[in-house]
């Protein structure tokens, strides 16, 4: 026989729920009786019907919205005016038209104040100079065979473009 374990005065008896020292149990009512009314069950609820207006109104909304979305794509590309794509082709076409590469020809305004390049074709009246080679690097020199040269500086480096009579 085994001896059951020793009971301490506040101590509840095996398997039992213990209850938070301070807190005391609330009273059960017994079984078959009603502890507190329950509301009345309602039947599913129905969303509100808003009926053909509702549709009405959202397919406005979509076409608004769809209209909206194709005048910006018309104007921003085709529009009567030119529209903001042809303008910023035209400012991209401008830039390289002022950033040659070895090989282009091009003229020079300004040769001896402020030089700015325009790449023309090789054939062309207006051609004065050829870019033979750019040389990477601040304050670089061209060499000897080379006609003419433009230093360009950047806050870090640099580079200097030279140039060969056409």
């Amino acid at each position: 026989m085994s001896t059951p374990p020793p009971q301490y005065p506040n101590q509840q008896p095996y398997g039992q729920p213990q209850q938070p020292y301070g807190y005391p149990q609330q009273p059960q009512a017994p079984y078959g009786y009603p502890q507190q009314p329950q509301p009345p069950q309602r039947g599913p609820q129905r969303p509100p019907q808003g009926g053909p207006l509702r549709v009405v109104k959202a397919v406005a909304m979509v076409v608004v919205l769809f209209g909206g979305v194709g005048y910006y794509v018309w104007d921003y590309n085709t529009s009567p005016t030119g529209g903001k794509a042809r303008a910023e082709a035209s400012a991209s076409a401008s830039a390289a038209a002022h950033d040659p590469e070895i090989g282009d020809c091009v003229k020079v305004k300004d040769p001896k104040g402020e030089p700015v390049t325009t790449v023309v074709d090789c054939n062309s009246p207006e051609a004065e100079y050829k870019l033979g080679e750019m040389v990477p690097g601040a304050n670089m020199e061209c060499g000897s065979r080379y006609d003419y040269g433009i230093q360009y500086h950047r806050r870090t480096s640099g580079y200097t473009l030279c140039f060969t009579k056409v």
